[in-house]
């Protein structure tokens, strides 16, 4: 009796288990392999924890977000303005800086200057990018500067020299520039620069920090002496004990 139950059974349920096992197999072939799409994400130059799945500014310091890697590890297709931000975001890393034109530029005095002769040329020198019609972090940039003004003191002017390049020459007048940097006391050995339109973007891409938007300039501080061959990089918005640090390991390598 038990066997033919035992046969029954088998009968029964062998037929269905083979359309299962058949129905698998079929699914299986005919699946075709997940093609992993890349995912876009936008991210801060300056802060690589700020992301974002869509194009903006970092709430941390108003910069330009920009594509980074995707996730599958490929190179996205992005246009990066060659800002040493884009190659590194430590600060005291080195930084490669093309050769510096000799262009004819202003400061906020009026007085007309040649850019790498009078300014860059034997000295160790900070620059830094802004505009004066800045509603972002321009004004924070100018403050830092001046607080580094403040810490290393009578150094500015005699071994150390610090530079605003303005990235909206055709806005920004030496009298412009002479009202800005007067709201924040710059002193002696601290300019304030303006020009021509194509002689500053051939300071910017010299620096690596050319733009096509104003607002997109780097917050970055190059700091460097062109007689040494060295040029590094901060932070705008870092400690302005730190950023005179750096000025001041500059001003004293060999």
């Amino acid at each position: 009796m038990k066997t033919i139950i035992t046969l029954t059974l088998a009968l029964v349920f062998l037929p269905m288990l083979n359309f299962f096992d058949t129905r698998a197999i079929a699914g299986q072939r005919s699946r075709k392999p997940a093609v992993k799409k890349n995912r876009v994400v936008y991210e801060c130059p300056m802060h690589p924890e700020v992301t974002s799945s869509k194009r903006g500014k970092c709430p941390k310091c108003g910069m330009a977000l920009r594509l980074k890697k995707s996730d599958t590890g490929e190179n996205a297709n992005a246009v990066s303005n060659g800002s040493p931000a884009s190659s590194g975001r430590e600060e005291g890393g080195s930084v490669s800086v093309r050769r510096i034109p000799d262009v004819r530029v202003f400061d906020q005095n009026g007085r007309e200057l040649n850019f790498y002769k009078d300014l860059i040329a034997d000295k160790v020198v900070a620059i830094n990018f802004v505009f004066t019609t800045c509603t972002a972090i321009c004004r924070p940039l100018t403050a830092t500067f001046r607080r580094v003004q403040q810490e290393l003191g009578e150094e500015v002017g005699k071994n150390v020299w610090l530079i605003s390049v303005s990235v909206d020459p055709t806005t920004d007048t030496p009298e412009r520039l002479h009202e800005f940097a007067a709201k924040f006391k710059a002193g002696p050995g601290w300019s304030f620069v303006t020009g021509d339109a194509s002689d500053i973007n051939a300071i910017l891409g010299a620096f690596g920090v050319a733009i096509n938007n104003k607002n997109d300039h780097t917050p970055m501080v190059l700091i460097g002496s062109e007689a040494k061959g060295v040029w590094t990089r901060a932070y705008g918005l870092s400690s302005p004990v730190e950023i005179a640090r750096l000025i001041t390991e500059v001003s004293k390598s060999n």
